[in-house]
């Protein structure tokens, strides 16, 4: 049987597709390449250009092959847009979802992974840091989609049977260790890309938004938690609904933080390069500090993170920023043979 990776073109899911791939499985991919890139999904995996919220795209896909998991990432993601477009969020992170569910329960798959965020606990109260059971009050169309969605796994959880992990991520940044995957994204706003782009010169300068928070350094302060060890605790997950584990919501994190500086600093440090960096003010829906409690994911999915290293996840950032310097000049079979030889 198959696994299903919505969104599986782009940076976590084509880490997950190799993680699969890695591990064994039979492995689908469906991607409308709205972000992602077709040459990102590794040649073993079987692709389908198209829109989960089409249904005839999902009959396809599940008349095709007996699905045996979804692991579901398809959905858009960048906070300040989702504040300008707020019905495009719900209909492509809610609506779609719900249409994936309702194919999913058509076709007998009772297996789900959900991937969601942190943004659910919108502003969090104090002590840090921040469990599963701490109050959601998403302060965002983008968080407020997502954690519309995990109330559809819960509901169709109990009307159904189906059985699923949410992942509630923090802060997603670096690359592949093995070199097969990164943050491609044209236009990209995660912090740690932004900042390898203006270090290598792609941009004339990256901007900090807010320095007056109630942080040691006066700007937000995040969990960040690298691509690899993201990806492993989706593949316990996955081993956990195997073993016949019920619904979980789970954060992924290291329980630590950095700032905002911290990670400048950072990069400063491995490229030597000393970029321009603009301040702004605060942006609307950032929180001043959020750090993950993950022991539940660590207890019950028996997930060891093995990458908590602030200067991995920097230099494998660069070392994949490097290697898209040459996409604009090769074509898509040398640049695969390329990234599949190349190693951080």
């Amino acid at each position: 049987m198959a696994i299903l990776v919505t969104g599986g073109a782009g940076y976590i899911g084509s880490h997950m597709v190799w993680a699969l791939l890695d591990q064994g499985e039979d492995v689908v991919v469906v991607d409308r390449l709205s972000t992602g890139f077709r040459w990102a999904v590794p040649p073993e995996a079987r692709f389908y250009l198209g829109d989960i919220g089409k249904p005839a795209v999902l009959r396809q896909i599940f008349g095709d092959h007996e699905i045996e998991a979804i692991i579901h990432f398809a959905g858009s993601i960048v906070v300040p847009e989702s504040i300008a477009d707020p019905l495009a969020y719900y209909e492509n992170n809610t609506g779609n979802t719900h249409k994936l569910l309702t194919a999913a329960v058509k076709a007998g798959v009772d297996k789900v992974i959900f991937s969601s965020t942190a943004a659910v606990y919108g502003l969090p109260d104090k002590p840090l840091p921040i469990r599963e059971d701490a109050p959601l009050r998403p302060e965002t169309p983008y968080g407020q989609s997502k954690l519309m969605s995990e109330q559809m796994l819960k509901d169709t959880s109990r009307a159904h049977g189906l059985n699923y992990v949410a992942l509630r991520y923090f802060n997603v940044a670096g690359a592949d260790v093995k070199g097969r995957a990164g943050n491609s994204a044209a236009g990209a706003t995660h912090l740690l890309k932004v900042a390898c782009e203006a270090a290598l010169g792609k941009r004339r300068s990256m901007s900090v938004y807010g320095t007056d928070y109630e942080t040691p350094d006066g700007t937000g302060v995040r969990d960040f938690i690298h691509i690899n060890d993201l990806v492993d605790a989706h593949v316990k997950a996955l081993d956990y609904l195997r073993r016949g584990g019920g619904p979980l919501v789970a954060n992924c994190g290291y329980g630590r933080g950095y700032s905002v500086l911290d990670i400048i600093d950072a990069v400063r440090r491995t490229t030597n390069q000393n970029f321009v960096v603009e301040y702004a003010p605060r942006r609307p829906g950032d929180a001043p500090l959020v750090v993950a409690d993950s022991g539940l994911a660590r207890k019950v999915l028996g997930w060891r993170p093995e990458k908590d290293d602030l200067d991995l996840i920097v230099s494998t950032a660069l070392a994949w920023e490097r290697l898209l310097d040459d996409l604009p000049r090769e074509n898509v079979r040398d640049l695969r043979r390329k990234l599949v030889g190349s190693r951080f």
